[in-house]
């Protein structure tokens, strides 16, 4: 079960996001396991990483700081002037910046490996960017996205540092428990769970969106179109901005780029936040679900073409 689980995740997480949609009552029962789920998520990423290849790339640091610097600052800018000039509402803008803001999914060295992409340099600006996340995200939200959270970045910054220790904390504590040889001999089983708490992820962020889709069906579309082509726009201006690194390594840099980890965000806003700040964030799910599928074949000719 869990050898096909892991086989065909790809298509647990695309269907994950419509079961959500479909089965709305369900949505709102799982919503609650939310936050608890982003932890567990994290610490199970953190169980399957390989900190040697971390640390391997930290011999280049100038090229990772690029990209991070590229990924935690660079892409917010960019993306808040791109919607300066459009006519959205205030919560739909600073949801965008917000997302350009995140670190990238935890499961991003996973896909690049897949494409053939550097999945090392994937590995180790998730994990920086994740730790530095904390001090980054809140001052985006309050500078860029002038986002009123009714509460001050030092504490939105606490929250969200609070989080990340937990699950780093809790993932060196179960590899000194377990040990790197059961860890291995348990890897398998680790990549099962972790695709279980996805598709319990996709489908409780989806709450309330069934109930917006009825309501206003053609803003709801328009959304998740914007949201295609808010992953999409930023994956191709961080592979263009880093083409000079080589063809793999640019490719890998888009796709750590548009494929932004709002979960951790969505886990410590607070609950008077602009309701289009967590409508965006779910519906922002669509293309982090369904775009590995489809552009799977693309990224491969890409590399292949290098």
């Amino acid at each position: 079960m869990t050898a096909f689980l892991v086989r065909h995740s790809r298509w647990f997480l695309f269907l994950s996001v419509f079961a959500g949609l479909i089965l709305p009552d369900l949505a709102h029962a799982l919503r609650p396991l939310l936050p608890p789920a982003v932890a567990v998520l994290l610490i199970l990423a953190m169980l399957r990483m390989d900190w040697a290849a971390v640390l391997g790339t930290f011999r280049r640091p100038g090229r990772v700081a690029l990209v991070l610097a590229w990924v935690l600052v660079g892409a917010p800018v960019v993306m808040a002037a791109a919607v300066s000039a459009l006519d959205l509402s205030a919560g739909l803008r600073a949801a965008l910046i917000l997302m350009a803001a995140s670190a990238p999914i935890m499961s991003s060295p996973a896909l690049a490996m897949l494409l053939g992409l550097e999945g090392s340099l994937a590995l180790v600006v998730v994990v920086a960017a994740t730790l530095l996340t904390p001090l980054s995200a809140p001052y985006a939200a309050e500078l860029l996205a002038q986002l009123p959270l009714d509460i001050a970045p030092w504490e939105l910054t606490l929250r969200l540092a609070g989080l990340v220790a937990f699950s780093v904390g809790g993932a060196v504590l179960l590899r000194h428990l377990l040990g790197r040889a059961r860890l291995e001999q348990h890897g398998q089983a680790i990549d099962a769970g972790s695709v279980v708490f996805l598709v319990l992820f996709a489908i409780a962020i989806m709450d309330g969106v069934t109930a917006e889709l009825l309501a206003n069906p053609v803003r709801t579309v328009l959304i998740i179109l914007g949201s295609f082509a808010a992953n999409l726009g930023l994956q191709a201006a961080g592979a263009a901005l880093f083409w000079w690194m080589g063809r793999r390594a640019a490719l890998t840099v888009g796709l750590v780029s548009g494929n932004c980890n709002m979960a951790l965000l969505l886990a410590v806003l607070p609950a008077g936040v602009h309701p289009d700040v967590p409508l965006y964030f779910a519906l922002g799910q669509f293309p982090i679900y369904i775009l590995p599928a489809v552009l799977t074949p693309l990224y491969q000719r890409l590399r292949a073409a290098a």
